[in-house]
């Protein structure tokens, strides 16, 4: 069961090419100009399951790609972790923003780790005012990084992406 704040069926703003963005409710960052503030308090969002949020994923033909966003995904990673892995079994990109970086996730808890390790593509790093820029693909501040996830995790390190459909250097 995880708690949302809400569900986005066609966003073109949370990663490349038509997604679902699935906003979850509770946050422990709280950063200053935070775009979604509303999502920052525990327990008061959408209880849904992890099969209900697939179901409304798969009604949309054109999405080939999830992402989870908050509020805080890691803070529920246990389902989090279950809905990740519905989605990569049915042939969606999984991407998480999260407040937390990649080495802060590597030494987080085991249940942390699990999502870690189910998804694709992790934007890391809480949200910078003063770094903010317009000017970023699928970030807010230029300290957020947009991370190959199974890369990382094979590196033991954060391994930048570099596939111009995330990066926007198209040639």
């Amino acid at each position: 069961m995880l708690d949302l704040s809400g569900l986005v069926s066609d966003s073109i703003v949370d990663g490349p090419g038509i997604r679902v963005t699935v906003f979850c409710q509770g946050c422990p960052h709280h950063c200053a100009g935070c775009h979604n503030p509303e999502t920052w308090e525990f327990g008061c969002g959408t209880k849904v399951t992890e099969g209900q949020i697939l179901a409304e994923v798969l009604k949309n033909p054109l999405c080939r790609g999830v992402t989870f966003s908050g509020g805080e995904p890691f803070a529920q990673p246990e389902g989090f972790a279950v809905l990740a892995r519905l989605l990569k079994e049915k042939g969606y990109e999984v991407a998480s923003y999260t407040g937390y970086t990649f080495e802060q996730l590597l030494g987080g808890t085991p249940e942390q780790r699990k999502l870690l390790e189910s998804i694709d593509v992790l934007i890391d790093g809480p949200f910078v005012q003063a770094e903010k820029s317009l000017e970023l693909s699928f970030r807010g501040s230029k300290n957020q990084r947009i991370l190959d996830v199974p890369a990382s995790l094979q590196a033991g390190q954060a391994v930048l992406m570099t596939s111009p459909r995330w990066t926007g250097e198209y040639e």
